[in-house]
């Protein structure tokens, strides 16, 4: 009998807001929960890299149950794909710190999302962690040797170099690690701030009304689309550049729908913004309701969510402690065994 081997992949969202919002929903999430009907997938919830930033812990907790719970609510089964926290699976940090020493000073201070970061922070005060972190995340990823790794277009960069510390360790140490290929999604990549459309919808958003929550109440969804920024006219149709707004409302509405965009445009030809407004406001609430409401219910038994994730850190590491283990023995370490 012919054996059928499952590709692997793995991705995950940081933990560092109450909930995650319609950007990670639409250019992750949808798109994660189509891929582990196909895939080995696993993902995990980065609390580690969230403490390049100071974290209340008790915030932390909350915010790593609560990105758990719409998770699973979001449509990842927990007995299909292998879900965990970071933190619960020490592989990570170490094979972090091996990460770090393969990687040149030049080559992190090169990372964008380091360079932006620290700058608004400023340099003095930004942590180590904040330059290193690159280095932990391609320990993340390189630890369950996946074939892909589905990221936004800003983090392309972070898995570009995670490819080069593979083949760097490789050629230095032997044969270790599968080199993995990004995976950018097509379709609903990229959802813009509802209050400014040329920017990308973002936890650090400047208003909070550009910000459409999952956990967002069915009154707070309609009201914030309906109160979204649209543009100069009033043709409905899509154009980048000289309709950020309106262009973000068709591109949510399709990515919801599954409706192609010149199909919406066609069917508000001669209708104003008001229109698509209201109607994409029921289509949200419809969809996403439901999503808050079983995350919700998840967050009233915390016991029974510790316990599913126990049971995905037990998964994780029964891989993650046999590729560190082949590291480890490449670079020279003592078997543990043997110390």
């Amino acid at each position: 009998m012919r054996t059928i081997v499952t590709q692997r992949i793995l991705s995950g969202m940081q933990p560092s807001a109450d909930s995650l919002h319609l950007g990670n929903y639409l250019g992750a999430l949808v798109n994660w929960v189509r891929m582990q009907e196909e895939y080995d997938a696993f993902f995990f919830i980065p609390d580690m890299h969230a403490i390049t930033v100071p974290q209340p812990p008790q915030e932390l907790r909350e915010r790593v149950r609560r990105t758990a719970a719409q998770y699973i609510a979001g449509g990842i089964d927990p007995e299909r794909s292998t879900l965990f926290v970071q933190s619960h699976v020490p592989e990570h940090a170490q094979l972090g710190w091996v990460m770090t020493c393969l990687t040149g000073m030049g080559e992190a201070g090169r990372m964008t999302q380091f360079k932006d970061k620290s700058a608004k922070q400023g340099a003095d005060s930004a942590g180590v962690g904040l330059f290193t972190y690159p280095m932990l995340q391609a320990a993340d990823i390189l630890l369950y040797q996946p074939h892909g790794v589905p990221v936004g277009e800003d983090q392309k960069q972070h898995v570009e170099l995670t490819r080069n510390l593979a083949q760097r360790f490789n050629h230095r140490y032997g044969e270790t690690f599968r080199v993995p290929e990004p995976v950018i999604p097509e379709a609903g990549a990229r959802i813009y701030d509802l209050q400014n459309p040329t920017a990308k919808m973002s936890k650090s958003a400047e208003s909070p009304n550009g910000l459409l929550n999952l956990l967002d109440t069915d009154k707070q969804i309609a009201k914030k689309l309906k109160s979204a920024v649209t543009d100069d006219g009033a043709e409905i149709r899509f154009d980048r550049e000289s309709k950020p707004g309106i262009s973000n409302l068709l591109t949510i509405y399709s990515t919801l729908t599954g409706k192609a965009i010149e199909d919406i445009v066609a069917e508000y030809e001669g209708k104003m913004y008001g229109h698509l407004k209201v109607d994409l406001a029921d289509i949200a609430v419809a969809q996403l309701g439901p999503i808050r409401d079983r995350a919700l219910q998840l967050l009233d038994d915390p016991a029974e969510l510790d316990a599913l994730l126990a049971k995905g850190a037990a998964k994780a590491r029964a891989v993650a402690a046999e590729t560190l283990a082949t590291a480890y023995e490449r670079i020279g370490f003592l078997p543990a065994s043997a110390a």
